[in-house]
């Protein structure tokens, strides 16, 4: 008996981390071959992705299947997280390194081609991350490329966003109207699901994904955790402790800062890695006192829970 024709393997997709986390539009594979994908606010159908940024973080953690990786990439607009699961062994051992290499307090460039995964909570929040399927260190050269490669693929969806504002949801009318007739179909469940927004935060995204490529002094907002320049190593930028903007002292205690923003956020779902990160800064302490404050609320005093990958809970009383 014959067997079903695998699909060809989906376009490895250029994008920064905002846009793939303000997503949360999934859709299923109709068939078993066929590819699920994440759809964007700017109507990119995502199934694999080429990604890139800073080495973040990376942990190890057992289940009963076995040991599995949980990373975060930091690129000039936010984080991405991969995991690298149980029954993909033939990528431990790589992980391991990359994981002794953190640990060992090295910081530095990755690229991960990853297949897009997403979690849907009960109340319907749909969180995103990545399963690698492939990773490596990059030196400034190739992460200088990948950024303007990822510049220039969200600027053209970006036009094409902006030029189907005046078109009908049709393939044909949003050719017309000058939308590549590879973005249309991604276009409609965008437009359909997301409706009218601000594409401003995109448009600073690819300015900082400029600057940082061509080494420039754009000044520009910076997000809540300044990202090291490619005229940085990024071992500087982690040894120098200057990756918060502010140069104010801190006020309060780092871990009860994190523990009252939990209170003040949870609404059931938990708090995100980066939102706590972003409380600690804005009182004054570096993002570094924040990751290990985050690691001993969870790790050593039990005060917080992780419940799912980079969302946070206190522990139930």
């Amino acid at each position: 008996m014959s067997q079903p024709a695998r699909r060809s393997r989906q376009t490895a997709i250029r994008l920064f981390a905002q846009e793939y986390m303000d997503a949360n539009l999934p859709e299923e594979g109709a068939g078993e071959y066929d590819p699920s994908f994440v759809i964007t606010k700017l109507g990119a159908k995502v199934n694999r992705a080429l990604v890139g940024g800073v080495i973040d973080r990376v942990e190890r953690r057992e289940a009963d299947s076995g040991s599995f990786y949980t990373a975060h990439l930091r690129d000039p607009t936010g984080t991405h997280r991969f995991e690298v699961a149980s029954f993909q062994p033939e990528l431990h051992a790589d992980i391991e390194e990359i994981l002794n290499r953190f640990e060992a307090g090295d910081r530095f460039l990755m690229l991960i081609v990853g297949r897009a995964r997403w979690f849907e909570t009960e109340d319907g929040g749909v969180y995103t991350s990545f399963r690698a399927e492939e990773f490596t260190i990059v030196d400034k050269e190739r992460y200088t490329h990948w950024l303007v490669e990822t510049a220039e693929a969200t600027l053209r969806r970006l036009d094409a966003f902006e030029a189907s504002m005046e078109s009908d949801l049709t393939p044909a009318a949003l050719e017309a109207s000058g939308v590549p007739a590879d973005l249309t179909d991604g276009m409609i469940l965008a437009r359909g699901h997301y409706g009218e927004f601000d594409t401003e935060n995109y448009r600073v995204g690819v300015l900082q994904g400029l600057s940082m490529a061509t080494g420039s002094d754009i000044v520009i907002e910076a997000p809540p955790a300044t990202q090291p320049t490619l005229a940085e190593t990024p071992s500087d930028s982690a040894e120098s402790g200057e990756s918060a903007p502010a140069a104010a002292a801190p006020t309060g205690d780092v871990g009860e800062i994190l523990l009252e923003t939990i209170r003040a956020k949870d609404s059931g779902d938990g708090v995100d890695y980066d939102s706590l990160v972003h409380a600690a800064v804005m009182a004054g302490h570096s993002r570094e006192a924040a990751e290990d404050a985050i690691d001993n609320l969870r790790d050593i005093e039990g005060s917080i829970i992780e419940p799912r990958f980079s969302f946070f809970r206190l522990t139930p009383e």
